[in-house]
């Protein structure tokens, strides 16, 4: 099997540095000028980690994935891996038993201009399939990169109309592609000036504003993402988006983008998933900083701002009282004995944090205890609101109140250390 630590470094590599191409010859489908009215929440599979899945593995992910309403999963997957068709084949036949939907997202950090017959084949196997994700009446197709590949001879060829929304890295270059593309999807889900580059948050719109402006009456498709730490010996950093899965999800609400797409479900590498880890998976490394670091409860925070986002509505509706929080497993200048790569770069714009967020049908009294540190008391409107606390060594504890009266109270999943081995910038998530 590729090593798929190698895969990594190669297609966080082909981001940084890969440049849009020159415009290839294509028009765009006609589809673009009728978009869908209805609004769509996807979200970024790894297939390369998954060849041992089977079909309950993927009907397990698809059913928790349905749980919070998200539609689809984008199945980001490799020309190079032999397991590729077959689990593409189990996730379509996995898709139509649950009724849930996927589409193919092919990573061009393996897939290449030169692709475009076994492409076309693919997309001709799977654009009616009863388990494909339809907008706009026709198969929806996505890359990680590929900026330059040309669609419209794909389209040509596949009976069943395709709608082609690739990552392209250039927002500028996406308004006038002339590739056939009928939208585009952008990956700067993080704090970045573009590429890799690490800036200090929080989280803005810019970089949605240039390809909504650049794209006109086509598509965008908004990344969401609750998290990037990385720690490989060449890609070895940590984005700050430390209180950003609330604040990313509020900008949607504003925006009301086409489609979302959620990075990730299942990207134990880049530690953003929000799937349960999954013992089934390819561990190409990441099991240092993720395996014990469950990300579920963000999937509680996810599901009122999915449905707002369907219905159009600005403000999320809390069905009932929950608290979420999430930190590292050590505060940032502690030094790991054992690393032999370092500290990630943009450690130093971190804050030692504990973040809590509160998911309140009414107004409460909320009280964190990190470590030794004195008990620190905030109120809570109603809604969904994060709130920081200084980090301390130690239990960490929580503990809700509401007219004198504790109705949420408990321990963290992780005490929090001032020592370590290996260096983890990845967070602990859990839920009262």
């Amino acid at each position: 099997m590729q090593n798929i630590f190698i895969r990594c470094c190669a297609a966080l590599a082909a981001l940084a540095f890969a440049l849009p191409a020159l415009a290839l010859p294509g028009a765009s489908n006609q589809l673009t000028t009728r978009q869908d009215s209805n609004r769509y929440v996807t979200a970024h599979f790894m297939v390369g980690i998954v060849e041992n899945y089977t079909l309950d593995d993927w009907k397990q992910d698809m059913e928790l994935a349905k749980e919070i309403g998200i539609d689809a999963f984008a199945l980001n997957c490799a020309s190079i891996d032999k397991y590729t068709d077959p689990q593409l084949a189990l996730a379509y036949e996995a898709a139509e038993a649950v009724d849930f939907k996927v589409f193919i997202s092919f990573d061009f950090a393996y897939w290449s201009n030169g692709d475009t017959a076994r492409i076309t084949s693919i997309m001709q196997t799977y654009a009616g399939h009863p388990g494909q994700f339809q907008y706009n009446g026709a198969a929806l197709v996505s890359t990680f990169v590929g900026d330059s590949f040309n669609w419209t001879p794909v389209k040509n060829a596949v009976q069943h109309p395709l709608f082609a929304v690739p990552n392209i890295q250039d927002p500028a270059w996406s308004g006038t592609a002339n590739t056939g593309i009928d939208g585009a999807f952008s990956w700067y889900a993080w704090p970045t000036d573009g590429g890799n580059s690490i800036i200090p948050g929080p989280m803005t719109t810019i970089w949605d504003d240039r390809f909504i402006k650049s794209l006109g009456s086509k598509l965008y498709m908004a990344p969401v993402s609750p998290w990037f730490s990385t720690h490989f010996n060449t890609k070895n950093w940590v984005f700050i988006c430390e209180d950003q899965i609330t604040v990313r999800w509020e900008q949607m609400l504003e925006m009301q983008p086409g489609l979302i797409e959620i990075i990730s479900w299942n990207d134990y590498g880049e530690s953003h998933y929000i799937g349960p880890y999954s013992a089934a998976h390819s561990d190409d490394g990441s099991a240092q900083w993720t395996k014990d670091f469950p990300h579920d409860a963000w999937r509680i925070i996810s599901k009122p701002y999915i449905a707002a986002y369907k219905a159009g509505e600005r403000i999320p509706t809390v069905e009932s009282d929950q608290l979420v929080y999430w930190y590292r497993p050590t505060p940032k200048d502690v030094t790991c004995t054992k690393d032999p790569l370092g500290k990630p770069n943009g450690v130093n714009m971190l804050s030692d944090s504990v973040f809590v967020t509160m998911l309140l049908t009414e107004p409460a009294t909320l009280t964190v205890w990190s470590g030794g540190l004195v008990g620190i008391s905030v109120d809570v409107d109603a809604g969904i609101h994060t709130n920081s606390f200084p980090m301390g060594v130690g239990i960490q504890y929580f503990e809700v109140s509401r007219n004198g009266e504790v109705f949420i109270s408990g321990e963290g999943g992780l005490d929090i250390s001032d020592q370590c081995d290996y260096y983890n910038y990845n967070v602990y998530v859990g839920s009262l």
